[in-house]
């Protein structure tokens, strides 16, 4: 357990996240979400291409660019933990490269999880989270604020995230939260499938995902009539940003 774990659990002005649902919960962020709803007191439930690492969480074999798919999966699962309290979006792929070479298929199945995947899971949980008043927490990017080449697929995603979550907020204000969380990079297996040129050269300036899971955990915890819209967790020496 991390300090910031122990310091969490420590608080009392924290309460316990209640039945948060996880979309890429089988490693990377959405893994360290999920531990960190546990240490919390939570009950976590993930959605995720591959189920196979996880082993303290119901878990169903989604894909979030399928939404037929998601909402079976987020009907289930709402109707097995008896309601949802908070949705965290932290699936999503990317596919590097020029415009001109990225096949058009894999461009749009970056837009498919990244951003239509966001939006599915959302739908599907509404209802449910207006009738606790829960809260969603969309996961963006630094790269949903500022664009950078060989990466049109990603940034169109995230900067779409962004702008969904915006709206979504001015929709439902005073029936559910929304939280845009826009983490720089991590130490994830993201970077796994990426060519060597995409790859990081250097990870000393990546961010551990536990620090944005307690963010993440932090918006969740807010008081009624309160909410955090947008919180950007980064290095401190991120480069991406600004």
């Amino acid at each position: 357990m991390t300090s910031t774990t122990s310091s969490f659990a420590a608080n009392p002005a924290r309460t316990n996240p209640g039945r948060v649902l996880v979309t890429g919960g089988g490693s990377g962020l959405g893994a360290a979400v999920v531990h960190a709803v546990l240490q919390a007191g939570g009950t976590p439930v993930v959605l995720d291409r591959d189920i196979s690492t996880v082993s303290q969480a119901k878990a169903y074999e989604v894909d979030v660019s399928n939404r037929a798919a998601v909402e079976a999966a987020v009907r289930e699962a709402a109707e097995t933990l008896g309601g949802l309290d908070a949705v965290v979006t932290a699936a999503g792929i990317d596919r590097c490269g020029k415009l001109a070479d990225v096949d058009a298929s894999e461009w749009e199945s970056v837009i498919g999880v990244n951003l239509m995947g966001t939006v599915s899971v959302v739908r599907a949980a509404l209802p449910y989270l207006v009738e606790t008043h829960g809260r969603v927490v969309t996961v963006a990017s630094t790269l949903g604020k500022r664009a950078v080449a060989d990466a049109t697929a990603y940034c169109a995603s995230k900067f779409g995230v962004v702008g969904f979550s915006h709206a979504l907020a001015a929709e439902t204000g005073g029936q559910i939260g929304v939280t845009t969380i826009i983490p720089g990079g991590m130490k994830t297996r993201f970077f796994d499938d990426r060519t060597e040129q995409y790859k990081p050269q250097d990870d000393s300036r990546l961010n551990d995902p536990e620090n944005v899971a307690q963010a993440i955990l932090f918006a969740l915890s807010q008081p009624k009539g309160c909410e955090v819209r947008e919180m950007l967790v980064c290095h401190e020496e991120e480069g991406s940003w600004p």
